[in-house]
């Protein structure tokens, strides 16, 4: 397999073997990651720095909150060092579908080091709300 098409399952497995089926340990983080997300703590201006950091902080509430993911595409940048995926994930509560786009920096180790959600969270955070 070469290193592109190693990059684009590692996105895809993120979103379906990861987020879908609620496994935090399918998904390969570096010990030293950073995450930047806009429902994280702090939001994406702060971001998280540490598997643990992520798997206490941002994690935790996620398996109670998840539905259904489905990937869309995903783009593999020219040097073969980053990941994006585009994808749909199903909110359980508040009933809502966000329209996400991941980033994902990739080391020699196949680990993600750097991750950016892209999303419009006021679905989550303000329900009913008319843009």
């Amino acid at each position: 397999m070469s290193r592109t098409e190693l990059l684009h399952e590692i996105a895809r497995e993120y979103v379906l073997k990861g987020l879908g089926a609620k496994n935090f340990d399918a998904i390969p983080y570096d010990e030293n990651v950073v995450l930047r997300a806009p429902l994280s703590p702090g939001g994406s201006d702060t971001p998280l720095k540490g598997k643990e950091s992520l798997r206490m902080q941002w994690w935790a509430p996620l398996p109670s909150l998840l539905g259904e993911t489905k990937v869309i595409d995903t783009f593999v940048n020219k040097d073969s060092t980053a990941v994006t995926v585009e994808f749909h994930c199903n909110i359980i509560n508040p009933a809502c579908i966000l329209r996400i786009v991941d980033r994902f920096k990739i080391n020699e180790e196949n680990k993600i080091t750097e991750q950016e959600n892209f999303f419009d969270p006021r679905d989550v955070t303000n329900p009913g709300w008319k843009g």
